[in-house]
């Protein structure tokens, strides 16, 4: 497929990238040899392949839920060492 400027223009525009003058023959070259070898794909016969969400055979091991019984507020706060009311008190990161 070959590129015209004002395409590569159109896509560097959305890219949000500046391309400067010089750079442009080189790239419009660049890009139209990535999207002939993408075109390339459209040769290969996929009939009777199944499409893949990725490329893992592994599943997933689930397990069930159990409710289990969590901490309260305050049982969280007794053993810190440093609190006020509701919260933990850690020395200040930023300056």
């Amino acid at each position: 497929m070959k590129l015209d400027a004002e395409t590569l223009a159109k896509i560097a525009h959305l890219s949000r990238l500046e391309i400067d003058e010089k750079e442009t023959d080189k790239m419009l070259r660049d890009m139209s040899n990535m999207l002939t070898f993408v075109e390339k794909l459209n040769e290969v016969n996929t009939d009777g392949v199944e499409p893949l969400t990725t490329m893992s055979h592994e599943i997933n091991a689930m397990r069930e839920d159990v409710v289990n019984h969590d901490l309260s507020h305050q049982e969280v706060l007794q053993n810190a060492p440093k609190k006020n009311a509701e919260f933990f008190r850690v020395p200040k990161v930023l300056e």
